[in-house]
């Protein structure tokens, strides 16, 4: 075995042989005060003594009414509890985590509604060997002391060809049943009219996840291992393994292979798509996949599905039935036609549902032009001068000089800051190689300077954005006069002074006090300029952060030289051998 793939074997051993670090006060406590904060965060919601219930605090509102019970294992949060509340619903009961809630509580749940005067229950149960036997039993004794129960089982888990006895998992489209029957028990339906009408809906209702990463049940190991870089296909919510086991891919990618699978007509788990459908999406976070990356996982979602002629009426992105820390993404897809979408759209005071827009997602008109006095530059109208060919190659050296000082510039910051001021650099100078590539260098610096201010106003985030290429691309003109305004500039919006340990602000000072010295000099001795800026970058090392984001660091973990001047610094350095070369 090589060196590198036992150091990963290691690795994987270490991680997967503790538990997991778990905000909690105890593992045996730790439902019944996750259920009690719910309660407590929620005016509507109510606890039912004795039992991990979460009851609606209005259940008079349910007389004569249809009630909904729903519920499972926890760690599954904001499921179930967080879907109680008028048009969704009457109460959910928790189970230890990922353990199916005991008959007894769900018995004094359904008892509780119907003792509120409730017409009848229906019990919504994902299908789960443990919530089927628990639900079933508590149904059969709410019957026998006279109340009018019924349940559908919601089983619309997409990922295996050919299901076992047990038949397909009840997955994320459970809570799409929540809101569809709430709608429906809130109008006044029956118990009959509800069922038959969420039992037709459940035949277009499909879901597949896949994860990053295992969960781990508080105080125990994590529930599989997965090696780094690999992810898991097909998997279940209980932190159970999936089908498939690949390589982490693009997130486009990902999403194409889950569409792909959830609709392949030889599974017969699949749910059935085709051209011209329209459907309601829902992209659900596992639990610790980022905002950011579950936006990108919605848009490949909309975008692949309207490449296959699918119309996307409605798309909910967020948390809505976790596995816990997993870091995974789940799709449900919905068929719906008009009816559907009306009680999706439905208002419901169920703390956990989001504020989703009712306009159809596909067709949308969601691009707003920009303002007419927009600064994207209009290169076209410059000419070439004397000094274009030198200027070029000063911006072809800073270019290849960031890219190949990205990861170090990573490094750095990673030590006082949030570790992407390499990527930063390297963005502006991608966006510059492209524009060198199909457009003139003006003759004039003033002009390139403005150019080049635009392109990185508009493409380079950060602190870098706002200086480091004006800084470094100052080439015959009025050199003081820029410098002395960057200096204010830095000094009245940044909120730095000389000392503070800032990208630029130490670094400026020696680039600005020389080009002052030397100000009547001849052009060539300011290279000594360009020398005691990177002078300026090495001694950040010794200064004590004082504004910035490395200002929040505690000093003694800060020992290394600010990245931001270090690429400023490695800048003017690209200048200096560029022009050193002309002479």
């Amino acid at each position: 075995m090589c060196a590198s793939a036992l150091l990963v074997c290691v690795d994987v051993v270490h991680c997967s042989s503790q538990p997991q670090k778990k905000l909690i006060n105890s593992v045996d406590s730790c439902v019944d005060e996750a259920v009690c904060g719910l309660v407590r965060a929620n005016g509507g919601l109510s606890l039912l003594k004795g039992h991990r219930v979460v009851l609606r605090s209005d259940l008079e509102n349910l007389r004569g009414k249809v009630a909904l019970l729903s519920g499972g294992g926890s760690g599954h949060e904001p499921a179930h509890g967080g879907y109680v509340g008028a048009g969704m619903l009457s109460a959910a009961v928790a189970g230890g985590v990922f353990a199916s809630p005991p008959p007894a509580s769900i018995l004094a749940a359904i008892l509780s509604l119907y003792n509120a005067g409730a017409s009848g229950v229906l019990l919504i149960v994902k299908n789960y060997t443990g919530d089927r036997l628990n639900f079933g039993l508590a149904a059969e004794q709410a019957r026998n002391h006279g109340v009018a129960v019924d349940m559908v089982i919601v089983a619309e888990d997409c990922a295996f060809d050919r299901p076992s006895k047990a038949g397909r998992r009840g997955l994320c489209g459970t809570v799409l049943i929540h809101k569809l029957a709430g709608a429906l028990a809130q109008e006044g339906c029956s118990l009959d009219q509800i069922v038959s009408k969420v039992t037709e809906v459940l035949k277009g209702i499909g879901t597949l996840g896949v994860s990053l990463s295992p969960c781990s049940v508080p105080g125990c190991l994590p529930s599989f291992v997965l090696p780094p870089g690999d992810m898991e296909l097909g998997l279940g919510i209980h932190g159970e393994p999936g089908i498939k086991r690949s390589k982490v891919g693009f997130a486009d990618e990902v999403v194409k292979t889950m569409l792909d699978h959830m609709t392949n007509p030889d599974s017969q788990s699949h749910l059935p798509l085709k051209s011209g459908d329209r459907v309601v999406v829902c992209v659900n976070n596992l639990g610790a996949l980022s905002c950011l990356e579950m936006a990108i996982v919605a848009r490949a979602a909309v975008i692949c599905l309207e490449n296959r002629g699918v119309e996307v009426a409605r798309v909910m992105s967020g948390s809505f039935m976790t596995s816990l820390e997993m870091t995974g993404v789940s799709l449900t897809l919905m068929k719906a036609n008009q009816e559907t979408l009306r009680l999706f759209d439905a208002k419901t005071s169920a703390p956990a549902w989001p504020n989703l827009s009712s306009v159809c997602v596909t067709g949308r008109s969601y691009i707003t032009d920009p303002p007419a006095t927009s600064t994207r530059p209009q290169e076209d109208t410059y000419t070439e001068g004397p000094l274009s060919p030198v200027m070029r190659q000063v911006l072809q050296m800073i270019c290849s000089t960031l890219l190949d000082k990205q990861e170090e510039l990573n490094s750095l910051d990673r030590a006082a800051g949030d570790g992407d001021c390499g990527n930063t650099h390297a963005q502006a100078a991608k966006v510059i190689q492209e524009w060198l590539q199909d457009h003139v260098i003006p003759g004039c610096p003033g002009q390139l300077l403005s150019v080049l201010a635009r392109l990185v106003q508009e493409k380079m985030g950060g602190s870098s954005g706002a200086v480091s290429f004006p800084l470094s691309l100052i080439v015959r003109t009025n050199i003081f006069e820029i410098t002395e305004s960057m200096h204010c500039l830095i000094h009245v919006y940044g909120g730095a002074d000389p000392g503070d340990r800032t990208m630029v602000r130490d670094l400026l000072c020696h680039f600005h006090s020389t080009f002052h010295a030397l100000q009547n000099s001849e052009y060539t001795k300011s290279f000594s300029s360009f020398l005691k800026a990177t002078l300026g970058a090495e001694e950040t090392r010794n200064l004590t952060a004082k504004a910035g984001r490395a200002s929040y660091i505690a000093a003694e973990r800060i020992t290394l030289p600010d990245p931001g001047a270090v690429a400023v610094a490695a800048i003017l350095r690209a200048v200096v051998e560029v022009l050193e070369a002309q002479k």
